[in-house]
């Protein structure tokens, strides 16, 4: 099922009603679902090697954490977590600016439906080249990092079944 993006995320506490929780493609919903958000959001960083290593790591335990609590929710958000760690870093390992596109002109966006991102506004333009280090840069290292353990989470077989039984009750 779609991510929801019309649901009252301000006012909805979904620890307390998961029921509402769609699962989306993705990372969709990674800055909108609470209280999941505040509590991962502040250990999420993809700077260099190190920082991402403790970074992931402590995503990652989280996520044990809230796999050990049965949260179906609070697991895949700090799945969610840890792929935009690695498709981040992977952006900035790629482009140094953290800019895909070069900005020759903008398209309208204002009638896309949400999610879209101020680069959806430049998609329609030439891809800028890619940095010479790509592959081994410091970002490329954060990349692999979160890759990692973005990979251990998303096949770890607690939250296969946990999402599966998400689905079948949604």
């Amino acid at each position: 099922m779609a991510f929801n993006y019309n649901l009252d995320f301000e006012n909805i506490n979904f620890r307390e009603k998961p029921e509402l929780y769609q699962i989306g493609k993705g990372e969709q919903g990674v800055f909108l679902v609470e209280p999941y958000k505040s509590e991962i959001l502040p250990h999420w960083r993809f700077k260099n090697a190190e920082v991402a290593q403790e970074s992931s790591a402590k995503i990652y335990d989280l996520f044990l954490d809230y796999l050990e609590q049965n949260d179906f929710v609070g697991a895949d958000m700090a799945r969610k977590f840890l792929q935009m760690g690695f498709t981040r870093a992977r952006r900035y390992a790629n482009h140094k600016s953290g800019q895909k596109y070069a900005k020759t002109k903008k398209r309208d966006v204002s009638k896309l439906d949400y999610p879209y991102s101020s680069g959806s506004q430049y998609k329609d333009n030439p891809v800028l080249e890619q940095s010479q280090d790509w592959g081994t840069n410091e970002k490329a290292k954060a990349a692999a990092i979160f890759k990692e353990r973005w990979f251990l989470a998303k096949d770890n077989a607690k939250y296969k079944q946990l999402a599966q039984k998400h689905r079948e009750n949604s």
